[in-house]
């Protein structure tokens, strides 16, 4: 796709330098901010969690074993329906986006994925998107309606919990959902430099620049 019908005023080099280095103080300021919080999120306390038993490729999977040998964890709470054929595009673009596993393993952190549809429709969608990180079944487990990923209506909820074992229990140290993941999409980050940004309604833009309702331009990457 092309787009020619807006743009911004063209500038010399000197004034785009300018502009731009007006809007690296900006920059610095909120890395210095986001510092902060990440620091405010290092000082949470933490929460007991049952030692869920899932169902996985092979068998049954406990919370304590998608840890390995690892003293953390990171899980994305993939929505997957039971009824649904294929996961969720918006958590297809997020797992898309995470860092080959083998990066974690300095920082001594697991990664895998929670998601309610029955194993074999895991495991075919899995091999679909070629994805390679676990990926359990919670569909005989209340671990997604014990923490909201499901809820009561049935409707399920996308997110990414954090989880330390310490005396070979589970604890959480840390949840985020609906926007709150778009730090873990590299997608996002690229987008938002981009002088168009993700092309969405909510996004405050000069008069003139495409945008559309959120997800609309989302498929999983095999769809376009």
């Amino acid at each position: 796709m092309t787009i020619d019908a807006a743009h911004p005023p063209v500038v010399s080099r000197d004034e785009w330098q300018t502009r731009r280095d007006s809007l690296m103080a900006e920059e610095k300021q909120l890395t210095r901010q986001s510092d902060e919080v990440n620091a405010s999120r290092r000082a949470l306390p933490m929460t007991p969690v049952e030692n869920y038993t899932f169902e996985g490729a092979d068998g049954p999977v406990s919370l304590i074993d998608l840890f390995g040998d690892r003293s953390q964890l990171i899980v994305q709470n993939f929505m997957f329906h039971p009824d649904w054929d294929a996961g969720c595009p918006s958590c297809s673009n997020l797992a898309d986006n995470v860092p080959h596993l083998s990066h974690f393993g300095p920082y001594d952190v697991s990664f895998a994925r929670i998601s309610r549809a029955p194993i074999d429709r895991i495991a075919a969608y899995s091999t679909r998107m070629g994805w390679s990180a676990p990926w359990v079944s919670a569909f005989n487990s209340s671990y997604n309606q014990d923490w909201g990923w499901t809820q009561l209506d049935g409707s399920e909820v996308p997110g990414v919990s954090f989880y330390l074992r310490v005396d070979d229990r589970p604890y959480l140290t840390y949840v985020t959902d609906g926007r709150g993941v778009e730090p873990l999409s590299a997608m996002a980050g690229y987008l938002d430099r981009t002088i168009y940004g993700r092309q969405e309604a909510w996004e405050s833009s000069p008069t003139g620049w495409p945008q559309d309702e959120p997800y609309r331009r989302n498929r999983r990457h095999d769809e376009y």
